[in-house]
């Protein structure tokens, strides 16, 4: 215990020394963090190590009595492109050179009617834009890991993979899909559907977040195991929520940011 002490006080006054930490600025609230591939290439480590970091801030985060319920915690990374051409050629479509564009989105669970009214506006929105859709894919799930609480409020989480014929790129193709999601989120809202929230609808991000503890986030996702799995960077986000109660949707990190508080 006392090597571990000496060694923790030294690298702290060292980095104290070099301005790059001030104990002022500890606070009890959110975890998150930046892990990042400095050459810009996607990589599998920048994954296990942004999933790693995760696990180790769980204590920045409350737990449920239950033991298993969480504050929320998530993670955005780049959209792995090889891992989703084979989810899309799983649907029967052979993906072309252009990039795949995915919707990570939460749909109501039981009511199946308003589940299907809530695809029907997705797909509707996007094909309106000129988007070819492949297909949705029901996201694989560990809800053993998730606690009771969890479970009775948790949505289906499905993803829409599409791409866009028309070629657009970069920027410009980010600002439509934009439109997009406030097209669909507007028309939800009219229709009442209830549990629906879009984490994120891009051709260069995905975010999986939800109500587990953060030690558990690989084992309730498990796509995030798969080698294939690769981004330039990642944000990881455990939230600690103050002024509103966790739900699923309010898990972080949101589309744009991760807020700490």
């Amino acid at each position: 215990m006392t090597d571990w002490l000496n060694d923790y006080t030294n690298k702290r006054d060292a980095l104290i020394a070099a301005n790059a930490y001030d104990p002022a600025h500890e606070r009890a609230s959110c975890g998150v963090g930046l892990v990042a591939a400095i050459d810009g290439k996607p990589r599998r480590d920048v994954v296990e190590k942004s999933i790693q970091a995760l696990k180790n801030v769980w204590h920045r985060g409350a737990v449920d009595a239950d033991g298993k319920t969480g504050d929320g915690a998530g993670i955005r990374l780049d959209i792995p492109q090889e891992f989703f051409r084979a989810q899309v050629e799983g649907t029967g479509h052979k993906p072309s050179t252009a990039k795949i564009a995915v919707g990570m989105i939460f749909l109501p669970r039981i009511n199946m009617n308003a589940q299907e009214a809530a695809r029907t506006i997705v797909e509707s929105e996007l094909i309106r834009e000129g988007f070819f859709i492949y297909g949705w894919r029901q996201v694989p799930i560990d809800i053993d890991v998730i606690g009771d609480k969890a479970k009775a409020t948790r949505p289906e989480i499905e993803q829409v993979m599409f791409r866009d014929p028309q070629g657009r790129k970069g920027n410009a193709l980010e600002r439509e899909l934009f439109v997009i999601r406030r097209r669909i989120e507007k028309r939800v809202i009219e229709a009442q559907i209830p549990s629906f929230y879009v984490c994120s609808l891009s051709v260069q991000t995905i975010i999986y977040k939800g109500m587990f503890l953060a030690q558990d986030i690989d084992q309730f996702y498990p796509d995030l195991k798969d080698e294939r799995f690769v981004s330039r960077a990642a944000i990881y986000h455990q939230r600690y929520s103050t002024n509103t109660f966790p739900q699923w949707w309010l898990a972080q990190p949101f589309r744009m940011l991760a807020h700490n508080g």
